[in-house]
């Protein structure tokens, strides 16, 4: 059923919810999760920002909350005697898959880039482009009641960061209008930078860098989420 209430997530509410959104994709064979692996996902050390240390009974208020919000709570169809909870995101605002991946990663890990939503949510849906993530968070955006926003852009860096919504409103927010940057304008930005061949070596050679560590690290991440995570 939709969402009817404000929705104001505390911190261990919006760290639940993102772990049961990313646990459905990721570990679907665990899929609804119980309360002692719901703890330990929301508790990993890997693709968590902050890092939290919730235990059992923060665990279970912030369901109860959800519950409340209609955003997740004890699994409808679950067999056993263990209680098993799950997510109902799709019932509560009716999201595309990445919609999903990206209000998930943003539950988890805080504001980020367009670049870093990118490689984060490919475990749970791949974005072709950044503009195809760029397309996601202004839908997001566009909606009734705003779920994402787009932060001031910090001192040195060229990327602005977005943040969810699902807590009340962010610091530093600033006006969302022509925040999506359609393809002709991507074209126009590399001709630029081609009209520089040095310079466009550069940064070729520095993006191939960079890609290449992420993927290190992201493939590191997995692994070791593979082995604690759940």
């Amino acid at each position: 059923m939709p969402v009817t209430q404000p929705i104001v997530l505390s911190p261990a509410q919006a760290r639940v919810l993102g772990v049961l959104i990313e646990k459905e994709v990721t570990t679907p064979d665990y899929y609804p999760l119980s309360l002692n692996a719901l703890v330990n996902a929301s508790n990993q050390l890997t693709n968590r920002d902050p890092v939290m240390r919730l235990d059992d009974e923060e665990v279970h208020l912030a369901l109860r909350r959800l519950e409340d919000l209609g955003l997740a709570g004890r699994a409808r169809a679950a067999d056993g005697r263990v209680a098993k909870y799950e997510h109902w995101l799709g019932e509560a605002f009716n999201f595309t898959r990445a919609e999903t991946a990206l209000v998930c990663v943003l539950l988890l890990r805080g504001p980020q880039t367009p670049g870093e939503l990118r490689s984060r949510t490919d475990r749970l849906h791949r974005f072709d482009e950044i503009t195809d993530v760029l397309g996601g968070l202004q839908k997001l955006m566009e909606r009734e009641s705003p779920l994402v926003t787009v932060l001031a852009r910090q001192p040195g860096t060229k990327e602005s960061r977005y943040a969810h919504l699902l807590s009340g409103p962010v610091e530093s927010a600033v006006a969302a209008e022509s925040v999506f940057v359609p393809r002709p304008a991507v074209s126009a930005a590399i001709r630029t930078a081609a009209d520089d061949p040095a310079q466009e070596d550069r940064i070729a050679r520095l993006e191939a860098t960079v890609a290449e560590l992420q993927q290190k690290v992201d493939a590191l991440n997995r692994k070791i989420d593979d082995l604690f995570g759940d």
